[in-house]
């Protein structure tokens, strides 16, 4: 068996999964937690079981070497586990990374050089990248968030700012969550539902649009035509676009400087935007499980977080439907996307105008499996857009794309 190691390393955490890239199959899977503080932890799923543990977790090296005890006693050393590759989710590639790259010094070195653009990011997973080499003899791979959209068109990727400046200081829209994306768009264009849509209209699937809405504590939207992104909400970092769970979203940048006028320091209005808004900073809580508890409680906070947070979403699909030309399908993704069936139809309910309906019993019922939950009447009309629920997979992604790059080369 040939198998893929995942690692997706953020600031105290390092997030594994060994995967079956030609199958899905997930081996192992886990999470060091708190790495560098008081009380680190690990949880990990193998052969069925579910094991957690607390113990210290200093650093990094010692993250990879939990790891490894723990692959150990699940009877599958990392020497015997068939580990054809490592990939790395890394954050931001900026202009430098279009696609999946072998891991190399010369990697490292621009991996590091990105920093200023994902200060947050990238330097853990800069950390993680340079501890796993050392403990792993095998091909690593680079998979960055920002490759999917290194092609949108220049009318979107590009900021009305002086144009000398934004050069000298790489400034332009990335967009962020490329490997969900993609890995969504690619399953909706062969979900059998689109593909007979098609075929009805006499359409290619060159022709498909589709708007993307990736909603977890991070949220981003995309808007793809024919598997190729025209547009997508997250910018020069994560924190444009929609409303998420600590993060603004879009503001005037004006706010920025009447705040430093006012006081804070510029590290200030970065924890303040990044960390301490969003559905966080309006209602007290960021899970939208607790949003929606307090909701059905009568908090006022809470009903305008969550009116604020639908809002923008609306306001997204209705803009990306302007620069598509209209919808075929919208797709909902990522925790909050596949679970929560409030946010989907209070979403879809004031978006008739664009041919969006939803079903309430497909809405409501749980499912781990793609599917269209918007109404199916016996005969579709042409042009009918549909509404689809469609779980995400990063690390699967991150596998096929580790292995089919060592494979080619």
């Amino acid at each position: 068996m040939s198998t893929v190691l995942v690692l997706n390393s953020g600031s105290s955490s390092l997030k594994y999964q060994l995967l079956d890239p030609a199958t899905g199959e997930v081996i192992i899977t886990g999470i060091v937690e708190r790495i560098g503080q008081e009380g680190g932890s690990v949880t990990q799923k193998a052969n069925g079981e579910k094991l957690e543990r607390e113990l210290p977790v200093p650093d990094y090296r010692e993250a990879l070497a939990i790891l490894g005890r723990l692959f150990t006693e699940a009877g599958m050393p990392l020497t015997e586990a068939g580990i054809t590759a490592v990939g790395h989710r890394v954050v931001h590639g900026g202009d430098v990374f279009s696609a999946p790259t072998l891991v190399d010094d010369d990697v490292v070195a621009a991996i590091r050089d990105l920093i200023p653009l994902a200060p947050l990011h990238n330097p853990a997973n800069l950390t993680g990248i340079e501890v796993a080499r050392e403990f792993l003899d095998v091909p690593h791979v680079a998979v960055f968030d920002t490759a999917f959209f290194a092609d949108l068109p220049a009318a979107a990727s590009t900021y009305a700012l002086d144009r000398k400046v934004a050069a000298e200081h790489g400034v332009r829209r990335y967009g962020f969550h490329g490997t969900s994306h993609q890995f969504v768009s690619d399953a909706v264009a062969a979900h059998p539902a689109v593909v007979a849509k098609l075929a009805a209209e006499g359409r290619g699937p060159e022709t498909l649009r589709q708007v993307v809405l990736h909603l977890g504590n991070g949220a981003s939207a995309s808007a793809i035509l024919g598997g190729r992104p025209m547009d997508t909400s997250m910018g020069l970092t994560p924190l444009e676009g929609l409303v998420m769970g600590t993060r603004s979203g879009d503001i005037d940048p004006g706010v920025v400087f009447h705040l430093m006028r006012g006081g804070m320091s510029g590290e200030d209005v970065d924890t303040l935007l990044n960390k301490q808004s969003g559905v966080l900073g309006l209602s007290g809580v960021s899970d939208m499980r607790e949003l929606r508890r307090l909701v059905a409680d009568g908090d006022a906070d809470a009903r305008l977080a969550r009116d604020v947070y639908l809002h923008r979403l609306r306001k997204y699909v209705g803009a990306y439907a302007a620069v598509l030309g209209g919808i075929d399908v919208l797709t909902f993704t990522a925790g909050v996307g596949e679970n929560d069936h409030t946010v989907r139809s209070g979403v879809v309910r004031e978006l008739k105008f664009l041919g969006l309906t939803i079903d309430p019993a497909a809405n409501e019922a749980a499912s781990g499996e793609a599917r269209v939950i918007s109404v199916r009447p016996q005969v579709e009309p042409a042009g009918t857009p549909l509404v689809m629920v469609v779980p995400t997979n990063e690390e699967l992604a991150i596998a096929r794309q580790a292995a089919a790059l060592v494979a080619a080369g």
